[in-house]
């Protein structure tokens, strides 16, 4: 090590002091900056660490402020297209449905899910799914 004085970390291993690691980054958080004492902070300034700077949130512009959609309308929607392609309701496992606004939707892995829950879907479900035909929403 280029003469720098070696001192064991709290889990014990052996590294130069660069305030790297698990225990550097916490102390760059900056509520943990500030609680530090002044001679803390200076002695961290000296081996250059700094705190974080806080990242400015993105704004949000009128064209991402669009009404939320549930997962289960998403689904419905990328069944409807589906239908509409194929003529059919039998989705592998594995398809992907890009919906017109450019969002995917694994339908075949929802399908499935749908299946598989649904006892727990509510009767206006089950009969949206059964409208789109298919057979085992309206058991």
């Amino acid at each position: 090590m280029s003469g720098r004085a070696i001192r064991a970390s709290r889990c014990g291993r052996r590294r130069p002091p660069t305030g790297g690691g698990r225990c550097g980054r916490r102390r760059r958080k900056p509520a943990v900056w500030l609680a530090l004492t002044d001679r803390q902070r200076e002695r961290l300034e000296q081996l250059h660490i700094v705190p974080f700077t806080p990242v400015p949130e993105p704004k949000t512009s009128a064209k991402t402020s669009l009404p939320a959609v549930s997962a289960f309308d998403r689904g419905v929607a990328a069944l409807a297209q589906y239908k509409a392609h194929t003529g059919s309701v039998n989705v592998s496992r594995g398809h992907v449905e890009r919906l017109k606004d450019r969002t995917e939707v694994k339908l075949g892995v929802w399908i499935m899910n749908q299946k598989t829950r649904r006892t727990k879907l509510t009767p206006d479900k089950r009969g949206t799914l059964a409208a789109h035909g298919l057979n085992w929403a309206t058991a």
